[in-house]
């Protein structure tokens, strides 16, 4: 088992932009992050969807292995077509 989880090496992380309910300005939050508070009303801006790692991470599969990868994925699938 790893000391620390290679996915949290911050070469590999993404960045998106997400409106803000309370005033619509634009926040940008990195993928490791699940909320980011709004510079210009202070609100808190939270992901709709927070991914799990698995979904991002180059890492995931060597981290769980090929076997539990492999299911988590497959019930991800299955709850993205409920």
């Amino acid at each position: 088992m790893a000391g620390k989880c290679p996915g949290q090496d911050s070469r590999w992380l993404t960045a998106a932009l997400y409106k803000c309910p309370q005033c619509g300005e634009m926040v940008e939050m990195f993928s490791d992050e699940l909320k980011s508070r709004c510079p210009k009303c202070k609100g808190m801006v939270y992901k709709e969807n927070a991914p799990s790692c698995i979904q991002w991470c180059k890492s995931a599969k060597e981290c769980l292995g090929e076997e539990k990868f492999k299911e988590m994925m497959e019930q991800i699938k299955g709850g993205e077509s409920r």
